[in-house]
């Protein structure tokens, strides 16, 4: 016979269901942790405090070679604020999964991604 016989044909389908249901939570989880806005967001904020903590210890000299800007400090500030643009995207309008049409009705396995 074959894997799928019909002895126990009732436990097949909520297992199914739950393996989907699971896998969708995972995708959304995904979706939400590599969206792109968080790691461009993240990384602005990294290298600015690098930059601006630089820039506030910049020497004399090092401000003169700049023609008396301290271009450290202002760059970090506002990869700074960038940063904080990005982050701040994200948590006003995350990502949302959506749940596809369904297995028989010609929709795909795999949720659609969406902004809301």
């Amino acid at each position: 016979m074959s894997e799928h016989s019909s002895e126990n044909p009732g436990r097949q389908e909520p297992d199914l269901q739950r393996e989907v249901t699971e896998l969708e939570s995972k995708s959304a989880t995904a979706a939400r942790l590599f969206d792109i806005r968080r790691i461009i967001g993240g990384l602005f904020v990294v290298y600015g405090v690098i930059i601006t903590i630089t820039g506030l210890t910049d020497s004399d000299a090092e401000i003169a070679k700049a023609q008396g800007i301290n271009i450290n400090l202002w760059t970090g500030v506002g990869m700074l604020f960038l940063g904080v643009f990005f982050v701040g995207w994200v948590w006003v309008r995350p990502v949302v999964a959506v749940p596809a049409a369904g297995w028989g009705e010609g929709g795909s396995a795999e949720p659609e991604e969406r902004e809301l």
